[in-house]
């Protein structure tokens, strides 16, 4: 009888555990020869690059690009030419009246407040991006609205494009761009909120400030004229005030009301204002004036000029001006909008409520100097 020892079974064990060893290795071998084509061709970055993160940067890539592009057409301006730019110098601001404003075309239209530039036919300094100051030219001005446009004498502009301000919302994100404090600190980039449409505001004892829009981003002394800007870069308002004694309420003129000057200085070359001569307010401002009066539509007028159209025309102060050539009027902005797109000696027809009753008059619209 034959009995196997140890030493034999050891030895069979470890050539069955060697042999296994080797039929693993030569089917890896074999595996790793039949994909070796697949493996050489594959882009190992392509797919983790383009599905982990391409979304998120292209939205972050679209706001950079949209503030630098913006940025070119934020200007400086001042009353005084300047001999420095340093923020140090006492009373910088009321010195020099430095503050800012928006290249609007090509060919050198400015848009700013008409505080900052000051009245039609005044003169002012603009320093434009690359540092060059020119004499600028107040070609039109409205202190109620505070707005003003100036001309330089300069083409290929970088300048922004307009947004339609009738459409924006609470909440939608803007950005203020301007000139803080001095130009030391110039085109500084302010981000916030729309927090409030057609907001009126009391800017002394007999002026209001209507339609405007309210943002809690950053705007400083400086600021005034400078742009608020939506998403896409676009401009939607002029930054004008701010209430001093709370955080993050600023307030910016909507754009579209300067859109009939602008069409007719860019096809015509220059714009004379048709003038009705009124001063008038809407259902927003009359609490502040009237607690006693109520009314839920039209503008209310207020005052009537002795150098303007309704002047001796049988119109009274009290009256409503409901409509204007049939179009619905409830706001002064919208009044003066659509005079805006009149030339002076053109007849409009406004509808007129007095009390209960509503009649038509026509009136030929004069020129405001």
């Amino acid at each position: 009888m034959y009995y196997e020892t140890k030493k034999e079974r050891r030895t069979d064990k470890l050539i069955l555990v060697m042999f296994m060893i080797t039929v693993i290795l030569l089917l890896s071998i074999l595996i790793i020869k039949l994909n070796d084509n697949t493996y050489s061709k594959v882009d190992t970055n392509y797919n983790i690059d383009k599905l982990s993160t391409n979304l998120e940067e292209n939205v972050d890539n679209i706001e950079e690009k949209t503030i630098d592009s913006v940025i070119k057409s934020i200007v400086g301006i001042s009353k005084l030419e300047q001999t420095g730019n340093s923020i140090f110098l006492e009373n910088s601001q009321e010195k020099l009246g430095l503050g800012s404003g928006v290249i609007i075309s090509s060919n050198g239209y400015i848009l700013t407040n008409q505080h900052v530039a000051g009245n039609k036919y005044s003169n002012c300094f603009v320093t434009i991006e690359d540092g060059t100051t020119y004499n600028g030219n107040v070609v039109w001005a409205d202190n109620n609205i505070d707005l003003a446009i100036v001309k330089i004498l300069s083409n290929n502009l970088d300048y922004i494009e307009l947004a339609d301000s009738d459409n924006i919302n609470l909440a939608d994100e803007v950005y203020a761009i301007g000139n803080p404090i001095g130009l030391e600190f110039q085109r500084t980039v302010t981000k916030g909120i729309i927090s409030g449409i057609n907001r009126t505001i009391k800017v002394d004892n007999e002026n209001y400030m209507e339609d405007l829009i309210q943002t809690d981003a950053t705007i400083n002394e400086g600021n005034s004229g400078g742009a608020l800007i939506n998403k896409k870069g676009e401009l939607i308002g002029i930054n004008t005030v701010k209430i001093s004694d709370a955080e993050g309420i600023g307030f910016a003129v909507p754009i579209n009301i300067i859109k009939p000057i602008l069409e007719k200085l860019n096809t015509t070359g220059k714009f004379e204002e048709a003038y009705l001569g009124i001063y008038g307010y809407d259902k927003e401002v009359i609490p502040y004036l009237e607690s006693n009066l109520n009314i839920d539509s039209g503008v209310f007028i207020a005052t009537i000029l002795k150098d303007g159209a309704l002047f001796n025309k049988g119109i009274i102060v009290g009256d409503i001006i409901t409509k204007i050539d049939g179009n619905e009027i409830n706001k002064m902005n919208d009044l003066k909008k659509y005079i805006y797109t009149k030339n002076p000696k053109e007849k409009v027809k406004l509808t007129i409520r007095r009390k209960d009753k509503e009649f038509e008059t026509e009136i030929i619209l004069g020129y405001k100097q």
